[in-house]
């Protein structure tokens, strides 16, 4: 397969999908494994050096250039695949609606959920990362106190809940996703099938689920 296939075909879109997907979903565990910090309780220190470690050495840095390069690369690859599949069903119904049977709604939905995970990353990156890095001591190896910021930012009742609406839908599209990106680079053994399920559920309930917790725990008062 060349470059331009990879890019340009059916399968070559699948495959970009299924590897950056894969690589997200390291970003996830790292993810929340630092913000799980925050429930040491300790005023933030534990955070806030796991945070300016991450955003002060070089290696992160330089990982952190490719992580935005896979989200663009699983957007991009997401709104072609999307706009593909209806060019592919165009306007035919089907004689019998199977509904769940034949697929889960949030199977035949990633569209609209990667969308609504699309605009929450907006929000995400707006209140915490371009915030830090646009800090005016950043140049001189210094940033803001992002737990500070995340006590703020969790004091308003409404942003709270369309953090909590963005984790849902990011564990509806993990529950499909994690699955079909092992599964789109070729793992997909029978024998493994059911334990790869089972990971994939699990990793959709729990992930999504400490990163909800997170802003209710700051508004609630379960942390200081």
């Amino acid at each position: 397969m060349t470059w331009k296939q990879m890019f340009t075909s059916s399968v070559g879109k699948k495959l970009i999908m299924g590897f950056t997907g894969i690589f997200l979903i390291l970003f996830l565990i790292v993810h929340v494994a630092l913000n799980a910090c925050i429930w040491a309780n300790d005023g933030g220190k534990m955070f806030n050096a796991g945070a300016h470690f991450m955003g002060g050495t070089v290696v992160p840095r330089i990982l952190e250039i490719g992580l935005f390069a896979g989200f663009i690369l699983h957007i991009i690859q997401g709104i072609m695949l999307e706009i593909q599949n209806r060019k592919a069903r165009g306007n035919v119904k089907y004689a019998v609606n199977y509904n769940n049977r034949g697929s889960k709604w949030y199977s035949r939905s990633m569209g609209l959920l990667g969308t609504l995970i699309l605009l929450f990353l907006i929000m995400h990156i707006a209140h915490f990362w371009l915030p830090n890095r646009s800090h005016q001591g950043f140049l001189l190896g210094e940033e803001i106190n992002l737990y500070e910021t995340m006590k703020d930012v969790f004091s308003n009742v409404w942003v709270v809940v369309l953090y909590v609406v963005g984790c849902i839908s990011l564990a509806y599209h993990l529950a499909h996703g994690f699955q079909s990106a092992f599964r789109t680079i070729g793992v997909h053994n029978k024998r493994y099938n059911k334990m790869l399920t089972s990971i994939g559920y699990a990793f959709a309930i729990i992930v999504p689920l400490a990163f909800a917790l997170m802003p209710v725990s700051f508004y609630l008062g379960w942390i200081n």
